[in-house]
């Protein structure tokens, strides 16, 4: 046992304070758009693979360091900062998931969010950006998609200003409030109307077809996982590094939730971190992670939990290889395994093109 805890310790030699956002490390891409209320922005861009990371905010004012109490008056509107890595995400991709997230043709607003402070704008950050955002916004006028003519600008970037905590990740913290909000807003009849119904994901939704991730009764628990896995994902207890399913596993597949089932990682992101543990450098579905403050053995890390299972899975640092600098250091006992064979008739097919060579 004492050897165990020694590298757990070794394993959070990287620890940082509070639960605080990591700063992405290698070859990332910034991006920023304005479209309507940031919290759904933010959530949406969250569920694009590639994405590393999505910041709600606030630019295009007069006024430095605006708050969520003056921005509007000031000139500034909400926006969304997102940090991605382009070896897998293009920004054209972006883009396109930009406009499946917005209704283009309202210059006056968002949806049942009124104003000019979110009014839907794409922010490029160099010629480059300018023209690839000015190409697709005339794709899409000729798309013939929509019912309107396009009304969404295109500006230069300016200073981006971070909201407040509370802000971030709304949908996360506020799932109630945010399902409530977004299913009145008026968001999934233009999505569905615009581009069929496969283009509603949110709130947060299970991106399985039909799926639905949910975490079974305790007495239920004990019947279906191992004395280990219980403990691991109930307890927030640890494995033994090095002797554990997953630690040395090289197989094509995703990892998903022992408990629940939702989707966690890609053998694509999988990497030898040295440590005994599966390690990952980000996760396949961001929205089905959770961050909590973990102060155990003295130290403060960010405790990984999954969404709907609220499984403990691991810890999260700032140590991993480009291009993100993550390392979340996963406990097998957490996780299940689907090789690419399976993962058609498991449910999980829409991740197949992860591995199209």
């Amino acid at each position: 046992m004492r050897k165990i805890i020694v590298l757990i310790l070794l394993c959070a030699a990287a620890s940082f304070a509070g639960a605080a956002p990591l700063v992405p490390a290698g070859s990332t891409q910034t991006a920023l758009f304005a479209g309507g209320c940031f919290w759904s922005m933010q959530s949406a861009f969250e569920k694009v693979y590639g994405v590393i990371s999505a910041v709600s905010g606030y630019t295009g004012g007069k006024t430095r360091k605006p708050t969520y109490d003056n921005y509007a008056e000031n000139g500034h509107v909400e926006a969304v900062l997102v940090t991605w890595d382009p070896a897998r995400l293009s920004y054209s991709e972006l883009l396109d998931a930009y406009w499946h997230h917005t209704d283009p043709t309202d210059a006056n607003g968002q949806f049942v969010d009124r104003g000019p402070q979110y009014k839907p704008i794409v922010y490029y950050m160099n010629d480059q950006q300018k023209a690839q955002a000015e190409a697709s916004k005339a794709a899409l006028a000729k798309s013939g998609k929509l019912p309107r003519p396009v009304a969404t600008d295109i500006q230069k970037a300016g200073d981006f200003y971070a909201a407040e905590a509370y802000h971030q990740d709304y949908p996360k913290k506020n799932p109630d409030n945010y399902a409530y909000y977004y299913e009145n807003s008026g968001r999934p009849q233009f999505f569905a109307k615009t581009w069929g119904e496969a283009a509603n994901t949110d709130p947060a939704a299970p991106p399985v077809q039909g799926a639905s991730w949910k975490k079974p009764a305790t007495d239920q628990l004990k019947k279906m996982l191992s004395p280990m896995q219980f403990d691991v994902t109930q307890r927030e207890g640890t494995e033994p590094p090095f002797d554990n399913e997953y630690w040395n596993n090289e197989k094509d597949g995703i990892y998903v939730d022992i408990v629940s089932g939702e989707p966690l990682f890609s053998s694509t992101d999988k990497f030898d971190s040295g440590t005994g543990w599966p390690s990952f450098t980000r996760p396949l579905v961001p929205s089905n992670i959770m961050l909590n403050t973990d102060k155990s053995f003295g130290m403060v890390r960010n405790e990984v939990k999954s969404r709907y299972a609220g499984s403990h899975l691991g810890h999260l640092f700032d140590d991993g290889p480009a291009p993100t600098g993550l390392r979340y250091c996963m406990d097998s006992a957490s996780l299940r395994f689907i090789p690419v064979a399976d993962m058609q008739k498991d449910g999980y097919g829409q991740y197949l093109k992860l591995f199209n060579k």
